[in-house]
């Protein structure tokens, strides 16, 4: 019973400083980490879809996504996630402001929203 009237005030508190206070957004470092640390779960839960597949469902691919894409590899190769070794991805999750510019790159994207 104890921790139910807990529960209950905590979510009041936090629902007062919600409406109280002015919500600023994320900053794009923290997104940037947010959206790794989602891609590499979805990673480890299946495969992701190839670089091929994401481009015939017109989706948008950065620079060394559309080089793994016209590689003359494997499709398991067109689905690892190049963002790993990118260092779009490092600046971006270090950086508030990242010197990132290429279209397509997620984290570009994250930068601008």
């Amino acid at each position: 019973m104890t921790r139910d009237r807990s529960d209950e005030e905590f979510f009041r508190v936090v629902a007062d400083a919600s409406e109280s206070s002015e919500t600023l957004p994320a900053p794009s470092s923290l997104k940037a980490r947010i959206y790794s640390a989602l891609v590499n779960r979805q990673a480890e839960a299946a495969p992701l879809m190839s670089f091929t597949e994401l481009k015939a469902c017109g989706q948008r691919l950065c620079v060394f996504e559309e080089l793994v894409r016209i590689a003359p590899v494997g499709e398991t190769i067109k689905s690892l996630n190049v963002c790993r070794v990118c260092h779009a991805r490092v600046l971006a999750e270090r950086m508030e402001n990242p010197p990132i510019f290429w279209n397509g790159c997620p984290y570009v994207q994250l930068k601008n929203s």
